[in-house]
């Protein structure tokens, strides 16, 4: 191994380790608790070094929301694989979708709430932010329907997710009602 493959193994690692520790403090405290200051005192590297790795907290956000995105896809497909029915398979991912939604929140919003510098829906969009779509839609292109493009299908059933957390969330929707709202969701969408 040449020192300039050690040196990229080493600054990868410190990437990974910016990153993870980011998560790790907004997932336990908030975002706002998330500064370089803080990052750099935690993983025991001088902001100096922080910053050669990102320009500051936007781009840390960033590069945890498209972990968040990679993660999201791998468990919205072995949700979806694990069903052993059309309809099945539309509840299962729906649930994933949630429970990651629920299990990780400053991931969730890393990804869909916060401004991590990445572009949505476009042709220069994130490889694992499209993954993460193309894994939605993966389970509902069937249900698109004569004269409907399955992305549109998509987008409509994710915006509706997206809702439910964020409105639950909010207390504008009542807790004890996620169940039956996924379940009517699931029921209009999946018809066949």
């Amino acid at each position: 191994m040449s020192v300039q493959d050690r040196r990229q193994r080493e600054r990868a690692e410190r990437e990974r380790l910016i990153v993870a520790t980011a998560r790790e403090i907004a997932e336990s405290e908030g975002w706002d608790a998330v500064t370089t200051r803080r990052l750099a005192e935690r993983i025991e590297y001088s902001q100096p070094v922080l910053y050669s790795h990102f320009r500051g907290k936007r781009e840390i956000i960033g590069a945890v929301a498209l972990d968040g995105a990679a993660e999201l896809a791998v468990e919205v497909r072995a949700a979806a694989a694990r069903a052993t029915t059309a309809r099945g398979r539309v509840a299962a991912l729906a649930r994933a979708y949630l429970d990651f939604a629920i299990e990780h929140p400053a991931v969730y919003d890393a990804i869909f709430q916060l401004d991590g510098g990445l572009a949505f829906a476009q042709d220069y969009t994130p490889e694992p932010l499209k993954d993460a779509f193309a894994a939605l839609q993966e389970s509902l292109g069937e249900f698109a329907g004569a004269g409907v493009h399955p992305g549109l299908l998509t987008e409509v059933f994710w915006a509706a997710l997206h809702g439910q957390l964020t409105l639950t969330g909010a207390g504008r929707l009542p807790r004890e009602g996620v169940e039956a709202r996924l379940e009517l969701l699931v029921d209009r969408l999946a018809v066949g």
